[in-house]
């Protein structure tokens, strides 16, 4: 079940989160708060989400620090994405403890490469459905979120103002 932006920005606000801003329908929000462990602040929101709706929801939390320097490094310039490419950014919780054997591939999705906590795709759309989702969770697990890196860049500018 999604989770209403309306529903997300009045939780985050109600738990004292500032300058709240809703992006697209897929739960991005960009907020202040005070400097705290991306851990301790993943908690607080998923304590003021469950408080709010009486439904647990997982959190992944990135600085539009981290975001920027992601988007700046222009990561995907590396590689040679097949055309028609649609790219992806996945947040991970942690840095994966094992190296992964590059790229894994599945029916046109690609992982490019693992930086720190973000692991960078890409993928074609094919008739077989989000099989880029399929080898993502194969290869993470499911405690993961996914973003295309348009989105980053619009969850960016968002905060930029």
């Amino acid at each position: 079940m999604n989770l209403k932006m309306p529903t997300l920005k009045a939780a985050l606000e109600e738990a004292g989160f500032s300058a709240v801003k809703t992006l697209l329908s897929s739960g991005n929000v960009v907020f202040s708060a005070r400097r705290a462990t991306d851990v301790a602040i993943e908690k607080k929101v998923e304590s003021a989400i469950e408080k709010q709706t009486g439904k647990k929801f997982g959190v992944i939390v990135r600085s539009i620090e981290e975001l920027q320097a992601l988007i700046d490094a222009e990561p995907y310039q590396a590689f040679r994405l097949p055309a028609g490419s649609k790219r992806v950014v996945t947040f991970l919780r942690a840095q994966p403890e094992r190296k992964l054997k590059l790229p894994p591939a599945l029916d046109g999705a690609q992982i490019w490469t693992v930086r720190g906590r973000e692991a960078l795709s890409s993928y074609v759309r094919s008739d077989k459905g989000p099989v880029f989702m399929t080898l993502i969770e194969k290869t993470f697990g499911k405690d993961v979120t996914t973003r295309t890196w348009d989105t980053v860049q619009k969850v960016a500018r968002a905060a930029a103002g």
